[in-house]
């Protein structure tokens, strides 16, 4: 076993993981202020429009002689629009004289058609469609109304139906509309946690079924090696041999050890795997590897999160697993960085110095730290290096 040029500089916290945490939360406090005064600059919008048509409509349609007071209360109808969305009723009210003694019947149909949708069927929606109604069908001065025809007075009641129900029918088709929106997206999540359940009940189900199969077979294979290890151990004289023996059952009991482990986290289904490895323990596990290792590591934050200090520790251990197996004798180079809110590994190995036989590898370790990568919000990649090596380089996100 050799650890040559092994080295373990201090662990520092760097600045520029700190300055990105905080521009990131700037972006985020901009983005949520974005989000929040979008609405409140399309609702000012409508509302100025709103109040533009109705002043518009009054410009139309007053004649040149008109009364003062009539002028006045038809502005003030227009502006009442101002309110209708905290105060809808108040508004209608506010439209009502300026309707009735003016000219803002468009006025008084926009407030009415806001308090429809926002009441739906509430009284407040029929008293707003009795007083529109009312000043549809009365004709100001009241001594004109008086001497109207019956015709004349059935024609104005069919037109203030309309131009009262009118709002009101719109107001509650939106009403409607909301409603059955707001009980499809109930539907649709209710339907997302159905599924979730399932797929909960369905890895459940698998997880225990991978810990049946692990604790029957591959623990039973790893005990059977640990005692043949220490039958070894007890019996030759050698002292190459005995140290081999000791090193061979030393790892299969701290295989075994987590194993079962991993085999109650399985059963227990609970996402949190408990105590991890982390990057604390590289040292241990480069003593452990046998394969020449130059160690860097670099501006570290001390609050690292359990999981990217575990995928770290993963990702070195398979990539010493990998060097031994095919590198024989190759020297590998591994470099941890925390640099702008993430942890970067990279592990680089020369090619193989001695020969040595074949070992069987379905390539899964490296497609499962691609994964966990991938989960963490991170990315993994692999290539051959120009002098006949291999790299590996992943980057796992600080900010989760």
């Amino acid at each position: 076993m050799s650890t040559e040029g092994l080295s373990m500089p201090g662990i520092s916290v760097g600045g520029s993981g700190a300055d990105a945490a905080d521009r990131m939360r700037r972006a985020a406090g901009v983005m949520s202020f974005a989000k929040i005064k979008r609405p409140a600059l399309v609702a000012l919008g409508i509302d100025t429009l709103a109040i533009f048509l109705a002043a518009l409509d009054v410009w139309l349609v007053i004649p040149e002689k008109a009364q003062p007071y009539s002028i006045y209360l038809s502005g003030a109808a227009c502006l009442g629009l101002a309110f209708r969305r905290k105060l809808p009723f108040l508004a209608v009210i506010v439209t009502v004289p300026g309707f009735l003694a003016g000219w803002s019947q468009l006025a008084a149909m926009i407030a009415l058609g806001f308090l429809a949708t926002r009441k739906q069927m509430h009284w407040q929606t029929w008293t707003g469609f009795a007083l529109v109604f009312t000043c549809r069908f009365v004709q100001w001065p009241l001594a004109d109304f008086v001497e109207l025809s019956w015709r004349e007075h059935v024609l104005d009641g069919i037109y203030g139906v309309i131009v009262a129900g009118m709002p009101v029918a719109i107001g509650l088709l939106i009403g409607a509309r909301t409603e059955i929106s707001q009980k499809l997206s109930e539907l649709a999540a209710s339907r997302d946690r159905e599924r979730r359940f399932h797929a909960d009940a369905v890895r459940a189900e698998e997880r225990a079924r991978l810990a049946r199969e692990m604790h029957d077979v591959v623990s039973h294979q790893i005990t059977l090696i640990a005692m043949q290890a220490g039958a070894l151990q007890a019996q030759t004289t050698d002292a190459r041999s005995l140290e081999t023996a000791q090193v061979i059952r030393k790892l299969s009991t701290k295989t075994l050890e987590e194993l079962r482990s991993l085999v109650s986290v399985l059963r227990s289904g609970s996402e949190d795997d408990g105590p991890r490895p982390g990057i604390n323990e590289l040292d241990r596990l480069i003593r452990g590897s046998d394969v020449p290792v130059h160690l860097t590591v670099e501006r570290i934050p001390d609050l690292l999160p359990s999981q990217v200090s575990a995928a770290a520790y993963r990702t070195v251990q398979e990539c010493l697993t990998n060097v031994h197996k095919h590198a024989p004798g190759a020297t590998a180079t591994i470099r941890i960085q925390g640099e702008h809110g993430s942890l970067k590994v990279e592990i680089r190995n020369e090619r193989a110095r001695t020969p040595g036989a074949a070992l069987p590898s379905g390539g899964h370790g490296l497609t499962g730290l691609a994964e966990r990568a991938r989960l963490l919000g991170g990315s993994f990649e692999t290539a051959d290096t120009e002098d006949g090596g291999f790299r590996v380089r992943a980057r796992y996100p600080l900010d989760r």
